[in-house]
């Protein structure tokens, strides 16, 4: 990755134009291809930039852009739209290229297959006296989450979410419909579980019998958390 810290203009001509007039930024040329300007704010999102596939050229500027104290211009072109983002270059403070290497990528925590793993584990958050039977209890159009039994020894079939919206209410009662038919299992109650549960989705959800768990991803696995937190 090549850094860049110049005092720049930055045309786009393509579907669209924009102009940043001259002003100090950082520019990031990646190993990709991809070409991106950033200023000092606005967290992640780059000003403007240009995706790959496409090319850099350099030119020496023109006698009115000499005199207006441009230096060099880069001129980056999309290989298959044709757009053009023109870089100014009035003064360059920083030139480094750095290679990273090859990135593993990122790994998520606390995806629903965590959510079931820990539930499973500590089955009595659904309530005193519940007992686990089987993760991914599998029915004929796909696998409930967690299959359990609560006090009474009454079917319980958990859908786990990390967040609860109507699909997912959906999703359980078409469970619910096909394992109440199992005379095994029946009557079943559904229990849709998730880290946050959309108002309408909790609505739907007890409008149909189905209770609704919020689950603290954080208790669960036993990490304390401040009272600043990053999501």
């Amino acid at each position: 990755m090549r850094l860049v810290v110049a005092e720049c203009s930055v045309d786009y001509a393509g579907r669209l134009s924009a102009h940043l007039p001259p002003a100090r930024r950082l520019i990031m040329l990646k190993a990709d291809g991809s070409v991106l300007v950033h200023a000092d704010g606005g967290s992640y999102k780059p000003l403007n930039w240009m995706s790959p596939p496409c090319s850099l050229e350099t030119e020496e500027p023109d006698a009115d852009l000499v005199a207006s104290g441009v230096q060099e211009v880069w001129r980056v072109r999309h290989g298959k739209t044709g757009d053009v983002l023109i870089i100014r270059i009035h003064e360059r403070f920083v030139d480094e290229t750095v290679e990273l290497g090859s990135d593993p990528g990122l790994v998520k925590d606390g995806v629903e297959a965590d959510l079931q793993r820990l539930l499973a584990e500590q089955i009595d958050l659904l309530g005193e006296g519940h007992t686990l039977v089987r993760r991914e209890h599998m029915t004929a159009i796909g696998p409930v989450d967690i299959l359990a039994r609560d006090p009474e020894g009454a079917a319980v079939a958990v859908e786990i979410k990390r967040r609860g919206e109507i699909d997912g209410v959906e999703q359980l009662t078409r469970y619910l419909e096909l394992m109440n038919r199992d005379p095994h299992l029946a009557p079943v109650i559904g229990v849709f579980a998730a880290q946050e549960i959309k108002p309408q989705a909790r609505t739907l959800a007890e409008d149909r019998g189905i209770r609704c768990v919020t689950l603290d991803y954080d208790a669960m696995r036993g990490v304390e958390i401040g009272p600043a937190r990053l999501f």
